[in-house]
């Protein structure tokens, strides 16, 4: 097959290594940055034109495998829209995308299928605060920024008072967040969930620096493999397929009445993964691709 894979960095260590797992099943590799990319939006000849060191061309692939950046998701999934379109197999769709990248959308339909979450509290009014801050059980309470990604923008608050000046303070900003109860018994930890059509296939627990509550790499954590239950695995799982993703990492975090999902991420970096539990997880990507592009494109268009 040809692949096209949407990345904006071929440096990066996820990039590179589905490049290189590509390449080593026969399949011929592209790299494409997608805000070099522009299209001819027609029924009759739809196409997405790609322009790089002044040379144009027009782009063909078999399949392509999107690791758009959150900073270029409108962007990013527009492009990605223009394959399908053209009837270019996804291994995560435009839509599916779409509905994961956004916090709130994704809080309320994982809620709508009964997917287990912390408590979570969303509201526009200056005099919802307090009701808020009782609605995921008073302090301490997670307040997570809507744009946030790697841990950034997600806040601990460890009073009632602390928490109801930070509220104020991103309402002042116009900022869209979300409280959220905060899991004490979690202890630092949570667990990504490696999910690929409809299995597991590799996990990780992610525990955070000392000081620190966000367990996310890129802000110190440490990670080690680590075995799941069977209810882990199935609410990762499910919570996958609530999003309409074949390929996610699911973020779990135990607790005392069950594992809870914290988030659910289309473009799950493979480097931690790879290296906490030796597995070739690019590889296992590929081989998927493989089997699921018998099925045909464009699984999800039009349904979301």
């Amino acid at each position: 097959m040809k692949i096209g894979i949407l990345s904006r960095n071929a440096k990066l260590y996820s990039t590179r290594r589905l490049v290189e797992a590509a390449q080593a099943r026969g399949h011929d590799t592209k790299v494409v940055d997608v805000l070099r990319c522009y299209m001819n939006i027609t029924s009759s000849k739809p196409a997405v034109y790609y322009k790089s060191r002044g040379v144009k061309e027009v782009l063909k692939f078999d399949a392509v495998i999107p690791r758009i950046g959150a900073s270029v998701t409108t962007y990013g999934t527009a492009v990605l829209r223009q394959f399908e379109v053209g009837n270019v197999y996804s291994v995560n769709e435009s839509v599916a995308i779409a509905r994961s990248r956004d916090k709130l959308r994704a809080h309320q339909l994982l809620a709508r299928k009964h997917v287990g979450m912390p408590i979570t509290g969303y509201a526009n009014r200056a005099d919802a605060t307090e009701d808020l801050i009782e609605f995921v059980g008073g302090a301490p309470l997670v307040v997570k920024v809507l744009s946030s990604t790697q841990g950034k923008g997600v806040l601990l608050a460890a009073t009632d008072k602390a928490a109801e000046s930070l509220i104020n303070a991103f309402r002042d900003l116009q900022t869209d967040f979300l409280v959220q109860e905060f899991i004490k018994d979690a202890g630092g930890a949570d667990i990504r969930c490696f999910v690929i059509g409809d299995k597991v296939i590799a996990a990780m627990q992610r525990t955070a620096k000392e000081g620190e509550f966000r367990s996310n790499l890129h802000m110190g954590g440490t990670a080690k493999l680590i075995k799941l239950t069977p209810a882990e695995r199935a609410l990762a799982v499910k919570a996958a397929k609530v999003m309409g993703l074949d390929l996610a990492g699911v973020d779990i975090i135990r607790s005392g009445h069950g594992p809870l999902v914290l988030e659910v991420n289309s473009s799950p970096g493979l480097e931690g993964i790879e290296n906490a539990t030796g597995k070739d997880i690019a590889g296992a990507i590929i081989e998927y691709i493989e089997k699921d592009v018998k099925n045909g494109p464009n699984k999800l268009v039009g349904k979301g």
